[in-house]
């Protein structure tokens, strides 16, 4: 029979296996494009055959396996990526797959299961990366100096922080002027303003981030082009080098290049996406675009501490702040656990922890000065 301690093994890990088939399952779902479909598809699969191997252990030791609950974090997953695709949630679930690659390689009855498992977490990547337009051949683009890469990054951590930093930022704000004894009416006017002098900081700064990432794109491309033009035949190398990487023997990816080389744009259009990492259709992305979701990320995260004053002044005020703020550094914390690897309590606790200490000093730094100002 099994110790007590191996069966709580078993059973945290059949959880984990049915969270990610879950997980999985649902990617396969939201997936418009057939290929990545098959592929989580696969996954889900090979996380339910992990499944039943830790339930068979279960019950071979007298132990009754109930149906299961998926946890918080696989739920909220799941919930983003109907909402808003596969992509928005992929980097997160590589992450994830990276950090939990070796979960089963100090388990001597795992270890089929475990080279399986870095198996997986390498599929994950590889079609996070191919997302993103990242490609093998980036390697022989990064011995160019004038590379570099200007794929996006992850939506929903980036989403997150967003949200995070207006919250943060707004918060600690308000605490110091309402330390400092201003009126609520003075509070409130100073919240709003620093949300919208915040908002509109973020939004310049990804607009100039974005446009920034445009520019260098299109100069990467001119200069590919460029060396297209002059000097045809390291280019022609550097293409057969890319296929070399990806697996194809030294002959043929030489006569593939060659064929490719032939029409310049058709050539143009290959390295830009294998040796850049390039999308020649988006280059990074859309500013604007960029700019609105980031002023609407930081407005809502920085109106959660100011809306308490729209109804309540003086210390009553602070406290419903106070409250508000909590309840959204816990939101965010539980949302950073998606991608951070740790857990959904432990994050929510250290994301209000710390939060709390910076408005507490803000507080504090307000009273002072405004006792010494008066």
């Amino acid at each position: 029979m099994a110790s007590h301690t191996e069966l709580k093994r078993f059973a945290t890990n059949l959880a984990d296996e049915l969270d990610s088939a879950a997980l999985y399952d649902t990617l396969a779902q939201a997936e418009k494009q057939e290929d990545k479909r098959r592929v989580y598809a696969e996954l889900a699969e090979a996380e339910r055959r992990h499944a039943d191997i830790w339930a068979a252990k279960l019950r071979a030791n007298g132990v009754s396996v109930r149906v299961h609950r998926i946890g918080a974090k696989t739920r909220i997953m799941r919930a983003l990526a109907q909402a808003f695709g596969p992509y928005f949630v992929l980097r997160s679930v590589a992450a994830n797959e990276m950090a939990d690659r070796d979960k089963y390689a100090e388990q001597p009855d795992a270890a089929q299961m475990s080279a399986e498992e870095r198996h997986h977490a390498d599929i994950a990547q590889d079609v996070a990366n191919r997302s993103q337009g990242l490609s093998k051949g980036g390697a022989i683009a990064a011995a160019e100096s004038w590379h570099r890469g200007v794929a996006s990054g992850n939506d929903l951590r980036a989403a997150v922080l967003g949200a995070n930093d207006g919250l943060v930022s707004n918060f600690c704000l308000i605490m110091g002027v309402a330390g400092a004894g201003s009126d609520s009416r003075t509070v409130l006017l100073t919240a709003f303003a620093g949300l919208i002098a915040g908002a509109a900081s973020m939004a310049l700064g990804e607009w100039l981030s974005v446009t920034n990432a445009r520019e260098l794109a299109r100069t990467q491309i001119a200069r590919e082009k460029d060396e297209l033009d002059h000097m045809p035949d390291a280019e022609r190398h550097e293409l057969a080098l890319i296929y070399q990487a990806k697996g194809i023997d030294a002959a043929e990816a030489k006569r593939v290049a060659a064929e490719i080389m032939r029409d310049k744009d058709k050539a143009l259009d290959t390295l830009t996406r294998e040796e850049l990492g390039l999308d020649p259709r988006e280059l990074g992305g859309n500013p604007w675009t960029a700019a609105l979701a980031s002023f609407t990320l930081f407005a809502v995260g920085a109106i959660i501490p100011a809306i308490a004053f729209l109804w309540a002044s003086g210390a009553n005020g602070i406290a419903q702040c106070i409250v508000l703020s909590g309840l959204g550094l816990a939101g965010i914390g539980m949302f950073t656990s998606l991608f951070n690897g740790r857990g959904a309590i432990f994050s929510a606790t250290r994301q209000v922890l710390i939060g709390m200490v910076a408005a507490g000093c803000t507080f504090g730094l307000g009273k002072l000065l405004g006792v010494s100002l008066s």
